[in-house]
């Protein structure tokens, strides 16, 4: 059994969203459980991830480990389906969440995989407190879920290197955004729980790119991520950010 850890305090956090995602921490690693949609949208994920951070560090992302000697740092791991290929592309690994059954399942499952990773029930702000910095900054499907976004993203800065990246994700604010990830989603289709998203938090790609820009990180890259629901699989559509993107920004 994993170590328990105090709930962390936080101006930033929503204890809803936090209890919300704690009560369903056991079924993280089941790919057709309530996370089924992160399952499948992975692949794409961790592919831009890849692609993106070598870029920038001048690797080969066809290497054997081509993230080896990196310090990274998923913040918002959840269950840890970020960090682990992290890890296992040689990253140097922190996983840091403010929900405590996320993060015991995280630590239970890299255990059960041989998998040596610091995961911690921790917020952005308190890492970073602690003088913490890391040459890459994952912040994936969290941005919406936070009290204060401007607070969270220049807490994700002071996480990050001289000469360091950041990546994140989320939804964009837009009548399609609404009708797909919440009356589709949650509503029709019940792909994830109801109450899993709040319209009103999304983030539209120039806001989170103006917020990057005031704590110093440039935005190099916004691309859209789209489902195609004939075969279940999502795929990089650079011009289409009417729903999901992910973003690519380093310092300064």
């Amino acid at each position: 059994m994993a170590e328990s850890a105090p709930s962390p305090s936080s101006a930033t956090l929503d204890p809803d969203d936090v209890a919300r995602f704690d009560s369903v921490a056991s079924t993280w690693w089941d790919p057709n459980g309530p996370f089924k949609p992160l399952h499948r949208m992975n692949p794409v994920r961790l592919g831009y991830i890849r692609d993106r951070v070598c870029g920038h560090f001048g690797r080969d992302p066809m290497a054997p480990s081509p993230l080896a000697g990196l310090d990274i740092v998923d913040v918002g791991c959840g269950g840890g389906l970020l960090t682990e290929p992290m890890a296992r592309l040689g990253a140097e690994a922190v996983g840091i969440d403010a929900g405590g059954e996320g993060v015991a399942a995280a630590r239970k499952h890299a255990e059960e995989g041989g998998l040596s990773i610091d995961y911690r029930v921790q917020t952005a702000e308190a890492l970073a407190a602690e003088g913490k910095r890391f040459d890459v900054v994952l912040a994936l499907e969290i941005v919406e879920h936070v009290a204060d976004p401007d607070a969270f993203l220049e807490a994700l800065s002071r996480l990050m290197k001289p000469g360091g990246c950041i990546v994140m994700s989320t939804l964009n604010r837009t009548p399609r955004s609404f009708a797909l990830a919440i009356v589709g989603a949650e509503y029709l289709l019940r792909w994830v729980p109801r109450g899993t998203h709040r319209w009103r938090q999304f983030v539209r790609p120039s806001e989170l790119a103006a917020g990057l820009r005031r704590h110093g990180i440039a935005a190099d890259d916004v691309s859209g991520m789209v489902l195609d629901p004939l075969r279940g699989e999502w795929r990089l559509a650079p011009r289409n950010l009417e729903v999901n993107y992910i973003l690519f920004g380093r310092r300064g």
